[in-house]
């Protein structure tokens, strides 16, 4: 490998490349880019135009990569097109020459100008826009392969760097330089994986028109999301709730029971019934869902509160139906958001526990949401407790639906709210079942807090907001010391905080 790719190798090369005709298309800033890059980590140059060339190459001894770019009447190759382009550029100091050497109609031909960058004692650089012109160049014996024309010979120009292209390349056996759209430090270490002997960035470095556009674009998406409500559903496993939220108000509000021998399909449909009113009057979407999500697919974590079945494609069901993406997150996970947000929280470090159906929790720490590797983070429902027949998972000791079926063992036929009555009129079996969930749920919240030690234990849900839990809560854990005694709030978005939550997530991800 010649010295020149060598001292580059695994590095970052800085197409030093102003907007034409722009305050800054001069050699004296061209070399102010060019220093700066070198002195910043750079280990390579992309230099376009002899004079910028000239005055780079008296300025550095770093590798260039030198071209010439001219538009033509007759031909869409602008990239170093002609045979004295390439001696003009050998002779102003440039030592990879590249050039255009897509399968287009041109002036010169890429065999021709290969030859020429090897006559002047120069590497000769193809820049390439397929795979099949790769492995034309390569048969020709070019030195060096780009990948700089994918993307830009007619169609839309994409949003995302060609990797698929690169890693095909790099399978030929040339050094291969990753360039094009490469915007971001985990796109250009992606390259380097993949096997890239060198990654160009430009715009994002050296144009700083294109970067106050992409900034200006972004604030201006932001804005005008964040003066339109979203959509957002709450779909459980008892209710499915949609709503229009602008901030921490639910403008309107449906919902319907969750109907739980239905599919996930029919599920879909209700949502998209419930928001049809709404067409055109919102701008983000977000979801709130029992269970877990993850790269927008859809699994249970406890089948018996809603039978999902696994993988189901969730955020592309969804947005076939409603005409735009959906960002997704776990119920407990965005009323914790939400409670974070808006609610109980109110910007402090909290842990949210929601006691319903089921039992779910969330954390925000340092103001991040923990969603965890397989967004499973805070499924506290699912953690073990200990029962006379072994260890069973926590809501099935706890939770709304534990109150029911252990009411119908008792003799009593009655739902959640229902034992809460009963208890509240003294009637000693409800109270008794009552206070065993507050037990469990009890000792779940002393462990929270040795575990993330938050400002804010926050608790929410239809059995953990019932009349008097709370009070059993904290009479469980009055004899802690106040550094191990959990501050419990109740949750104030209540029903909402799922819905509050997703959207404000969605607004973030739009």
């Amino acid at each position: 490998m010649s010295d020149r790719l060598q001292r580059f190798a695994s590095s970052l090369v800085v197409s030093c490349q102003p907007v034409p005709d722009g305050p800054l298309d001069h050699p004296e800033q061209v070399v102010g880019f060019a220093l700066a890059a070198l002195a910043s980590g750079g280990r390579g140059l992309r230099i376009e135009g002899l004079a910028n060339l000239r005055a780079v190459r008296a300025a550095t001894d770093a590798p260039i990569i030198g071209l010439i770019k001219r538009d033509l009447d007759d031909s869409p190759v602008r990239i170093t097109p002609f045979l004295d382009d390439v001696r003009a550029l050998a002779e102003a100091g440039a030592d990879i020459i590249a050039f255009d050497a897509t399968d287009r109609a041109r002036p010169a031909a890429v065999a021709d100008l290969c030859a020429a960058a090897h006559a002047h004692g120069r590497l000769a650089m193809a820049d390439i826009s397929t795979i099949e012109e790769a492995k034309a160049a390569v048969a020709l014996g070019v030195d060096v392969i780009g990948t700089t024309l994918s993307g830009y010979t007619g169609g839309p120009e994409p949003d995302d760097p060609d990797f698929p292209l690169l890693a095909a390349a790099v399978r030929l056996g040339r050094p291969v330089i990753a360039e094009g759209r490469i915007r971001v430090p985990e796109q250009a270490a992606e390259a380097i994986r993949l096997g890239a002997h060198g990654v160009v960035v430009g715009s994002a470095i050296t144009r700083p028109e294109h970067i106050t556009r992409w900034f200006a674009d972004a604030i201006a998406t932001a804005r005008a999301a964040a003066t339109r409500p979203a959509l957002a559903f709450d779909l459980g496993g008892t209710k499915t709730l949609v709503a229009l939220v602008d901030g921490d108000r639910v403008v309107e509000e449906t919902e319907r029971a969750t109907l739980r021998h239905l599919d996930p399909d029919a599920w879909c449909d209700a949502i998209a019934e419930l928001a049809a009113p709404w067409q055109g009057r919102y701008g983000a979407i977000g979801g709130a869902v029992t269970g877990v999500v993850h790269a927008g697919r859809w699994s249970a974590l406890n089948p018996g509160t809603l039978p999902v079945p696994d993988g189901y494609p969730l955020a592309d069901a969804l947005a076939r139906r409603l005409g735009q993406p959906v960002t997704l997150n776990n119920d407990a996970q965005a009323a914790a958001w939400g409670e974070y947000r808006f609610g109980a929280g109110a910007g402090r470090d909290l842990v949210f526990v929601t006691v319903s159906t089921g039992i779910g929790g969330g954390a925000v720490i340092g103001g991040r949401l923990l969603i965890g590797r397989g967004g499973v983070a805070g499924s506290v429902g699912l953690t073990l407790e200990a029962a006379a027949d072994g260890a069973m998972p926590l809501e099935t000791l706890a939770s709304g639906r534990f109150l029911a079926e252990a009411a119908a063992k008792a003799g009593h036929l009655a739902d959640a709210p229902a034992v809460f009555a009963a208890a509240a009129r003294g009637e000693s079996w409800a109270s008794a079942l009552v206070d065993r969930s507050a037990d469990v749920v009890a000792r779940l919240l002393q462990n929270l807090q040795l575990l993330f030690d938050p400002a804010v234990m926050v608790v929410g849900g239809g059995v953990g907001l019932a009349g008097g839990y709370r009070e059993r809560l904290n009479a469980r854990l009055s004899h802690l010391p106040p550094h191990l005694k959990p501050e419990i709030r109740a949750a104030a978005l209540g029903k909402t905080a799922g819905v509050i939550g997703a959207a404000d997530l969605a607004r973030r991800t739009s």
